[in-house]
């Protein structure tokens, strides 16, 4: 069965302040769409909102999610529908570890209880893919990470939960090159086997061209301006958005 996201003149206010102004949106199961624009014109909003942000109001339009108003659930009813958010800054949490928090999570969002066994070899064998210190599952969530290794984690959650529409915020960023390769490769990966659907946020065209978005939208003011495919985005890294 294929996922569909379908946004419908989306209108969202932070507190007083219009952000969103009419966004249309539609992402379905195996698309990977490049989300640009300057900073401060409503990308992390648009992201935000869909994974329910209490911040965020939405005025007008709506969200779905295979048939599901997203806009009357929790954030965890969507969650557990399959909706995932890579956060652009990751929170610390002091006293739970990566391998409690990634199993109580995958418990929560799946129907049958994961096997402790199975959670095991899956975890070490993505913590090996990412490159990243064989101690991390006893380590507290993001406790003394560097903003590389943080960023990472978010790419581990996503690899663990398998969500069916993952939305990335900026999860490049504070990664090095060789990191970058790893992080979309594992992105890649995780794509080709599930069929996942993507929302990226970046900045760098050098993290698109290893991605190669199906589809490329830039937010200006709160409103899509302009859309196309992956030319868009070098298009833009070369001449900008003026």
């Amino acid at each position: 069965m294929s996922d569909k996201l379908v946004i419908k003149d989306l209108h969202v206010k932070a507190g007083e302040k219009e952000i969103l102004k009419g966004i249309n949106l539609e992402v379905n199961s195996g698309e990977i769409h490049a989300i640009m624009g300057p900073n401060g014109n409503g990308k992390s909003t648009l992201l935000q909102t869909i994974m329910g942000h209490p911040n965020y109001t939405v005025t007008h339009g709506s969200i779905m999610f295979n048939d599901l108003d997203v806009l009357n659930m929790t954030v965890d009813e969507r969650a557990r529908a399959g909706i995932f958010l890579g956060l652009q800054y990751p929170k610390e949490i002091s006293g739970v570890t990566n391998s409690d928090f990634l199993r109580a999570a995958m418990n929560a969002t799946s129907k049958e209880k994961v096997k402790l066994f199975k959670f095991i070899k899956e975890m070490d064998t993505n913590i090996r893919l990412l490159k990243m210190k064989d101690d991390l599952a006893h380590r507290f969530v993001n406790d003394g990470f560097s903003g590389g290794e943080k960023k990472r984690n978010e790419i581990l959650q996503m690899m663990m939960l398998k969500p069916k529409l993952a939305m990335l915020d900026e999860i490049d960023s504070g990664l090095d090159v060789d990191a970058i390769k790893l992080v979309s490769d594992a992105i890649l990966k995780l794509k080709e086997e599930t069929g996942l659907g993507l929302m990226v946020v970046s900045h760098y065209e050098r993290f698109f061209t290893a991605l190669k978005p199906t589809h490329s939208h830039v937010i200006v003011d709160g409103k899509v301006v302009i859309e196309g495919d992956d030319e868009l985005v070098m298009k833009i890294d070369q001449e900008g958005y003026d």
